[in-house]
């Protein structure tokens, strides 16, 4: 039985999932569903009687459906047995809990309230890079002294942080600055070499379609205004 994996092409989240069931190898138990975002095949009406929210991504498990990233990527975990990326231990589990809480609630909520305006075909904030550097100032202390976002081992924290730093790196701000960072993410990516390569596409991913969505509102704007 495969799981159905719906997924935008170029999207934090769903690279978040793509990075989970690369961690897993379970590659060949997935059937990817790709859903054009500039299209917008996220409102088709099959689409929204699987997810009424329409969000991705979103996962098919034999009539079981999920979606939000990080439930999804501890879905998987759990059922396929993999107590290294989310140990079984209280308080570990509660650190990665509380790093994934705070990439979602505040690093990369800062990143997506300071550049996703700019997609929509709106200018940038300088106020708004402000709180993403506070947010990368926190991170960078967070791991003094620590080899990796939740210890001393690789977890699913690392995989979510790496996905919402690299895109900061990308689009927002410089984090060579932070060097507990830039120490950080090369560990990441030399521990786990498929983060990169994932991470990158996303990366990748994102910039082609830019250009074309972002021109799609911005006229958009004009006719309705």
């Amino acid at each position: 039985m495969t799981i159905d994996f719906y997924f935008v092409q170029g999207s934090p989240p769903c690279t978040l999932v793509s990075l989970t069931i690369a961690a897993l190898n379970i590659e060949s138990e997935i059937k990817y569903h790709f859903l054009d975002f500039i299209k917008a095949d996220y409102l088709k009406p099959e689409f929204v009687k699987i997810n009424p929210q329409h969000t991705t991504p979103t996962i098919v498990d034999d009539g079981f459906v999920l979606w939000e990233s990080r439930s999804i990527a501890k879905y998987l975990l759990a059922k396929y047995g993999d107590k290294k990326l989310y140990p079984e231990d209280i308080r570990t589990r509660a650190l990665i809990d509380q790093r994934l809480d705070f990439d979602i609630g505040t690093i990369f909520s800062s990143f997506k309230d300071y550049y996703y305006p700019y997609v929509f075909g709106k200018t940038l904030e300088e106020e708004k890079l402000k709180l993403v550097k506070d947010a990368l100032g926190f991170f960078n202390t967070f791991l003094e002294g620590s080899k990796f976002a939740a210890g001393s081992e690789l977890t699913l924290a690392d995989l979510a942080l790496s996905v919402t730093v690299s895109c900061i790196s990308a689009f927002a701000a410089d984090i060579t600055e932070y060097p507990n960072i830039v120490r950080w993410l090369k560990l990441v990516k030399s521990t786990a070499p498929y983060v990169e390569d994932i991470v990158e596409k996303c990366i990748h991913e994102f910039k082609r379609d830019l250009p074309e969505f972002r021109a799609m509102c911005i006229n958009y704007m004009k006719s309705s205004s």
